[in-house]
């Protein structure tokens, strides 16, 4: 679990505020690029003519996975583990490389695909990843490991991802990026059982959030069972099961952590919001496998409505946190919410609306989605880019 949002105060902190602590500049940069990246796609979808071919729907999915959100997990990651071990992990010059590494990785995927080119987007996860497994091993904090494992699962699907472009592999490149959701759906839930539960004792009175650990792992293990089945191709019915199984236990877990407590709280609902989103999505993925709905529908649940607001209740809490600022969320930092719900809500129902409305309904999608990231932007990034309020490192 996170330890209490603090850093030891510094002897003479002479780094740049922006290159103290991992979230610094992977959440600037990844909220950057949340913002203009999917405007560009929409503008692309809306007159592919009018673009670069290369921005096609495979560049949508590849860069709203393994750039916007790999980003953020780095970020967050580093910043738990400096918690985990009380030791700093990347920071000055290894972290500026490893954030020119992300934006060297977005630039190659704007051009047209090369081996090369593949092979700078390839590079970021690893190098962020070998400093992280190196000082979770030295510092004994190994439980935390798996973390990193399902990091370079992340990292594998991207390989075979660019594989497929290339011509070296078979495996459709759209499956590595539902694999990669999948991927990422399962840390969120790992993450998402070890802080919820706490933040919401903490913060919502009258809160009296349970977790069972049996249940937990449950939890995980049918989330890793249920994605497994899909990226093998198992049968329809016991891969339908297993999403099933995998939701309603998500759900279960979710239903003993108070949510009916949150509501005046936007720092804890949109935690408890995503949760119930990742668990939607793999009901929608058991309805898809069974012929009822797309696996679009499942994936966009999981990763707009559960990821994306994860994402931005987790950011929020860390940069308000991290920055030595009170915790708790403004009124305009509840629209941030808001927004990404309106997006997550409209991106999902533009593949069961009628033709005639799905433009409109991606439309808001994009920009709830957009707004979202962008008042982050607006009100947090000042707050990343300057020195920690209390006067501590980090």
């Amino acid at each position: 679990m996170l330890t209490p949002i603090s850093s030891p105060a510094a002897d003479t902190p002479h780094l740049p505020p922006l290159l103290r602590l991992g979230f610094r500049p992977f959440y600037l940069l990844a909220a950057l690029f949340a913002t203009l990246s999917i405007p560009l796609w929409l503008g692309a979808y809306a007159h592919p003519a009018a673009v670069a071919p290369q921005l096609n729907l495979l560049w949508h999915m590849h860069e709203m996975v393994f750039g916007f959100a790999a980003a953020v997990v780095v970020g967050f990651l580093y910043t738990a583990a400096r918690n985990w071990t009380g030791q700093w992990t990347p920071r000055g010059w290894p972290l500026a490389g490893l954030a020119a590494l992300w934006l060297l990785g977005r630039a190659a995927m704007l051009l047209p695909h090369t081996a090369l080119n593949a092979l700078l987007d390839l590079l970021f996860v690893p190098a962020a990843t070998a400093p992280l497994v190196r000082l979770l091993w030295r510092s004994g904090k190994r439980r935390n490991l798996p973390l990193t494992g399902l990091l370079m699962l992340l990292a594998l699907a991207n390989l075979a991802f660019h594989a497929n472009l290339l011509g070296w592999w078979s495996w459709p490149s759209i499956s590595a990026v539902e694999a990669a959701v999948l991927v990422l759906a399962v840390l969120s839930s790992v993450m998402g059982g070890r802080v919820i539960p706490g933040f919401t004792a903490n913060m919502a009175p009258g809160s009296a959030p349970r977790s069972y650990a049996w249940l937990d792992r449950a939890g995980i293990a049918l989330m890793v069972g249920a994605s497994a089945a899909w990226v093998a191709g198992l049968p329809a019915l016991p891969s339908a099961t297993l999403a099933a199984a995998a939701g309603a236990v998500q759900l279960a877990r979710l239903g003993f952590w108070s949510p009916q407590r949150t509501a005046r709280y936007p720092l804890l609902w949109i935690l408890h919001l995503a949760y119930a989103w990742i668990g939607g999505g793999y009901l929608l993925l058991a309805v898809a496998l069974l012929g009822s709905g797309s696996a679009s529908t499942a994936m966009h649940a999981i990763a707009v409505g559960g990821m994306s607001s994860l994402i931005l209740g987790m950011v929020t809490r860390t940069a308000i946190g991290h920055t030595g600022r009170p915790m708790r969320a403004e009124h305009h930092e509840q629209w941030i919410f808001l927004a990404v719900q309106a997006a997550a809500t409209a991106r999902v129902l533009a593949n069961l609306a009628p033709d005639s409305w799905r433009t409109v309904l991606l439309l808001v999608a994009g920009a709830g989605w957009s707004a979202a990231f962008g008042l982050y932007l607006a009100i947090y990034g000042p707050f990343l880019s300057a020195a920690r309020v209390d006067g501590r490192d980090g």
